[in-house]
């Protein structure tokens, strides 16, 4: 066990010894640091006022920096990494970052409590990408929130931000002798810090991380803390043992099995998005939708799965597309297909000790066609009132071979409409048989009103989704997606 925190604070190197398993990296800063550029908004990474930067090691050494929310990520969470704030964009010269100065030139601030956090949204795209299109711009900027200046301005100096600085001649820009900084804080030994009697475990392997929950059954999981960081923040719960899977480099990889992809439970959206998008364009629509940059950063497909929202977006997607699970509690596994996982709200098929180490995909066969379909009050960083997904294959004659259609939001657990494929296998593919199926999806859910939306809205929606596939699988005229990429209706 090594029993100190590392990280580096820009070019300072901190080792800090007793720490608090879930002070967040916003309230360190704030409160201990006295850096008090980092903003508090929200407290639940939504509004993006208190947007850091990271720097970490991808599994090939190289370094990568992205932004995340500092008020839901543990400050023990950053062991390895590079923090960055607003406080290290400025030159030793005292000279404004492209990003800082950018806005100054493009009047993108009024009031300026959310100025720090689109600065470094904008730091973190300037030091990724170059020029990237307005699309791109506006995805890297939907974690953000103003509420005086509008965005116009701000989305304007994300492109003057290119014309102010030279990318490779960036102080940020020779990321080698950083990566060596982080290369030499690696080891594989097991962190184990915390305060008055509660601990954070966060174990370098596989094998260490299943001992240990084999040990400590009652520990939080963490990866992202894109959920557990508001039990915190929001519930003011005191969690006495966090195990965190963001050391473990099994669990963050992507493996190619041939016929089907293993992705990690520790993988996140971002890193999940390439390879899952080549295969099924939808999902990665659909992925490009779940929360923003900030949180698609950290938030991991396997977290989405263990915490068995029935809103959560992922698992109706690889519910849909036959996915399975593989469980781990010490040296033993066992694979179960995802549906079979999902038991009743708030109970899965887990036992104590037992977690979830690996999704595997299948990859798609000749003929099949896939849609996912995500309903919410705004297209970025929004909660599904209705997501469902089909797999869709169709006969020589134009009859329903398979179908596998699966919703979430619409009863205590992500679900398949098992009426709905039956009344449509073996039938042919027309408007009139697609019309007869979506009185029995009506009859396949019993969903629950509340502030999202009403059970007969979402009864009436998820029908016409069903309907939406008929039309997109059938009529390649039909425009049928307003925002986002409409070239997927017609693949």
């Amino acid at each position: 066990m090594r029993e100190s925190l590392r990280f580096y604070l820009g070019d300072e190197l901190r080792e800090i010894r007793d720490v608090d398993p879930t002070l967040t990296v916003l309230d360190w800063l704030r409160l201990d640091q006295r850096r008090t550029g980092t903003k508090e908004g929200c407290a639940e990474g939504d509004c993006g006022a208190c947007t850091v930067v990271v720097g970490r090691l991808d599994s090939d050494g190289a370094l990568r920096y992205e932004a995340v929310n500092a008020c839901i990520r543990f400050l023990a969470t950053l062991d390895g990494c590079q923090l960055l704030t607003v406080e290290h964009l400025r030159g030793p010269d005292g000279a404004l970052h492209p990003a800082q100065q950018a806005m100054v030139d493009c009047h993108g601030s009024q009031c300026g409590f959310c100025t720090p956090g689109f600065v470094l949204s904008l730091f973190a795209l300037y030091l990724n990408e170059d020029r990237p299109g307005s699309e791109r711009i506006n995805d890297a900027l939907a974690g953000n929130l103003c509420r005086c200046t509008g965005y116009e301005p701000i989305v304007q100096a994300a492109r003057r931000m290119y014309e102010l600085g030279d990318r490779a001649a960036d102080r940020f820009a020779d990321r080698a002798a950083t990566a060596a900084r982080l290369a030499a804080l690696a080891d594989a030994d097991c962190l184990s810090v915390g305060a008055a009697g509660r601990r954070f475990l966060a174990p370098a392997t596989a094998d260490q991380f299943a001992d240990l929950y084999a040990a400590n059954p009652d520990a939080t999981i963490v990866a992202g803390a894109t959920d557990v960081g508001l039990w915190v923040t929001k519930f003011q719960r005191v969690l006495a043992t966090v195990l965190y899977t963001g050391r473990v480099q099994e669990l963050r990889r992507v493996v190619d099995r041939g016929d089907a992809l293993e992705i990690g439970a520790g993988v996140t959206y971002r890193d999940a998005a390439a390879p899952i998008a080549a295969l099924y364009p939808d999902f990665g629509e659909l992925i490009r939708r779940i929360g923003a940059e900030q949180v698609r950063n950290v938030g991991t497909i396997g977290g989405n799965i263990a915490n068995g929202s029935p809103i959560g977006d992922s698992p109706p997607a690889l519910i849909a597309l036959g996915a399975s699970i593989r469980l781990r509690r010490g040296s033993e596994r066992r694979v179960l297909p995802l549906e079979d996982f999902f038991l009743a709200y708030g109970q899965q098929d887990r036992r104590p000790g037992e977690f979830v180490e690996a999704i595997l995909l299948p990859k798609p066969q000749p003929g099949e066609r896939f849609r996912a379909y995500k309903i919410a009050k705004r297209f970025d960083q929004d909660i599904s009132a209705v997501c469902g997904a089909f797999r869709l294959r169709l006969d020589a004659d134009g009859r329903v071979a398979d179908l596998r259609a699966a919703f979430g939001g619409m009863a205590g657990t992500p679900k398949r409409a098992s009426g709905t494929e039956a009344a449509l296998i073996g039938l042919p593919w027309t408007e009139a048989n697609v019309r007869a199926a979506m009185t029995a999806l009506r009859g396949d859910f019993t969903p629950l009103s509340d502030w999202r939306a009403s059970a007969a809205y979402r009864s009436e929606v998820a029908a016409n989704l069903l309907l939406k596939l008929y039309v997109e699988t059938t009529d390649p005229d039909a425009d049928t997606r307003l925002v986002g990429d409409r070239r997927l209706a017609h693949a």
